[in-house]
């Protein structure tokens, strides 16, 4: 910690800052134990704390998976020196305990013993969880950068960072929306009490809730929590040798370069422009992370916004019916910016000639193979959480109706108002600097426009499911209708624009390259 001080400058001070927010966090968590102390339940200080307790424990196990943290101490290093996996792994696990998360961690949960004071046993049991859940977070933070840095390249990191955060932001966001509907005023305590039930049997609560567990009377379960715990630090130690006996062997991971025999997709598609194009863009679309970190979230859609209409009272039959179109129309709008993404190599359709005709269908390739298996297997699954199997047809055609909507705007769009895109090759998550608001209003315009179009086929969906069954009938056609009328005319609209525009969209690629 010392050596810290004789850093570069900048470094000093981010530690500076890290220490005075340290001592912030400990003076109000010591504030707010000395308040539960005082408490007269003790049955609500044990699940907050307990829920609190298992959020910390989760934070050190996955920050550094989402940030993609660099390891200063990283095994490796130490490859040369001669130095037993046994005793290297342990004197690295050491390490960790001597950071400022780790001090300021022990000492909160140390401050425990003021809460559990109250009982002599509860007070003995907070000192052997302050003991118990330092290393557990330390392995836990250790083991998560070495599994990072061990099959993830330096180069990808971020990206499989940023991806694990999209992943977790998600997963947990039907969580979130059920804590929104409890009316903390007067549920808060019996909802942490739910969600402290089930976390204290677990590696994340069961080193919190043993003091808790004791105070309330509750010895036999203090006891095996306390053994819950003890094995966790001991598979945790397990896990942490088992990775740095591989680790200081493995050679640093770099991207891996994946050899490909044959053409892939060219030699799949026949001859011609448009089928040359569609074979690019479904290799970009497998390869490139602009594309697949885009389409993560895609999957999980469905879950999140039934479980969000379902909390928000309405019943499970209607809120099945919107997750489909949601994803079709995401999946239509993916490639509304897609020559922005090409950058400078838009060079070689404007010099070898390609019309904007086999430019625009080209494109559309990719969401297409996708969204074809989606809207069939989806509408089908739709139908049948709904009820109706008359809604079918309906269902499948609105889907079908927003997607190629989305791909008729989307090819005029991308010619119409190109926005500044991350270059090839850079990670998916940076973004490049813009002024003024044109990527928000193309991005505004594209995105609505699809929905305004679909809306009628929405409507006579809408009018058939509530008001008469006939208009189940008119659903289909008008979806049918205004599809294909916006395909074609998206079509043919970006394709003129394509061919007209040809220098501008050149410029436009150099001026952000």
């Amino acid at each position: 910690m010392g050596n810290a001080f004789r850093r570069s400058p900048w470094q000093v001070f981010g530690l500076v800052l890290g220490v005075a927010y340290g001592v912030v966090t400990v003076v109000l968590v010591i504030g707010a134990l000395v308040a539960a102390r005082l408490a007269p339940v003790v049955a609500d200080v044990h699940s907050v704390l307990v829920v609190i307790g298992s959020i910390v424990v989760a934070g050190f196990l996955l920050l550094p998976l989402v940030f993609g943290i660099d390891d200063t101490l990283d095994p490796r290093k130490f490859a040369l020196f001669g130095i037993q996996d046994r005793a290297l792994a342990l004197a690295l696990g050491l390490s960790g305990l001597i950071g400022i998360p780790a001090i300021v961690l022990f000492i909160c949960a140390l401050a425990t013993v003021i809460t559990w004071s109250r009982d002599p046993g509860a007070a003995i049991l907070a000192v052997l969880s302050a003991i118990i859940v330092v290393p557990t977070c330390v392995l836990a933070s250790r083991i998560s950068t070495a599994i990072a840095s061990l099959f993830v390249s330096p180069r990808r990191s971020k990206e499989a960072g940023g991806v694990v955060a999209i992943l977790v932001l998600v997963l947990i966001a039907p969580v979130l929306a059920l804590l929104l509907t409890v009316d903390w005023g007067r549920d808060g305590l019996g909802t942490l009490s739910a969600f402290a039930g089930w976390l204290q049997w677990t590696p994340l609560g069961a080193v919190w809730s043993m003091p808790g567990a004791a105070a309330d009377g509750a010895g036999g379960a203090a006891f095996v929590q306390f053994l819950i715990a003890v094995a966790t630090v001991g598979v945790l130690w397990l896990v942490w040798r088992a990775l740095v006996s591989l680790v200081v062997v493995a050679p640093e991971r770099e991207t891996h370069v994946r050899e490909h025999h044959g053409l892939g997709w060219f030699g799949r598609l026949p001859g011609g422009p448009t089928a040359a194009i569609a074979a690019r863009s479904m290799t970009y679309w497998g390869r490139d992370s602009r594309y697949w970190v885009a389409l993560v979230t895609v999957p999980v859609i469905p879950i999140c916004v039934i479980v969000a209409l379902t909390l928000a009272g309405n019943p499970l039959h209607l809120a099945a019916l919107v997750p489909l179109p949601l994803v079709c129309l995401f999946l239509g709008w993916t490639i509304h910016n897609d020559v922005a993404f090409d950058s400078t190599a838009i060079w070689l359709h404007l010099v070898s000639g390609t019309r904007g005709f086999a430019d625009r269908l080209g494109r559309m390739f990719p969401p297409v193979l996708v969204g074809i298996p989606v809207i069939a297997v989806g509408s089908v699954v739709t139908a049948a959480v709904y009820g109706d199997w008359a809604v079918l047809p309906a269902i499948a055609a609105l889907c079908g109706s927003i997607l190629v909507i989305g791909l008729g705007l989307s090819s005029m769009f991308s010619v119409l108002f190109p926005y500044p895109a991350t270059k090839p090759g850079d990670s998916a998550f940076t973004q490049p600097q813009t002024s003024g608001a044109s990527s928000a209003i193309a991005q505004a315009l594209s995105f609505f426009a699809i929905i305004i179009l679909a809306s009628p086929a929405i409507v006579f969906l809408t009018l058939g499911l509530m008001v008469n069954p006939f208009w189940l009938g008119v659903s289909p056609v008008a979806s049918v209708l205004v599809g294909f009328a916006a395909l074609g005319g998206g079509v043919w609209a970006g394709a003129r624009l394509f061919d007209k525009r040809g220098p501008e969209l050149m410029a436009f690629a150099n001026r952000n390259d």
